[in-house]
């Protein structure tokens, strides 16, 4: 199955429940050092959002 990220780019999903594990993981990832802490935002979104997606697919799924 595709999803589309929050770029716009088509990203291809092969196993669910592991993509859904792994995004969870990487939203929860910061550095240490402030200084990153615009791009720590900027993929805290990204991985947010791409978790949101793939959850609600997974809802989707077992709703049928």
């Amino acid at each position: 199955m595709k999803i589309t990220d929050l770029h716009g780019c088509p990203i291809e999903v092969t196993n669910l429940k592991e993509a859904i594990k792994m995004a969870g993981q990487y939203k929860k990832y910061r550095h240490e050092d402030k200084r990153f802490s615009e791009f720590d935002k900027r993929q805290i979104a990204y991985w947010t959002d791409m978790y949101e997606k793939l959850r609600e697919i997974k809802k989707q799924l077992d709703d049928k």
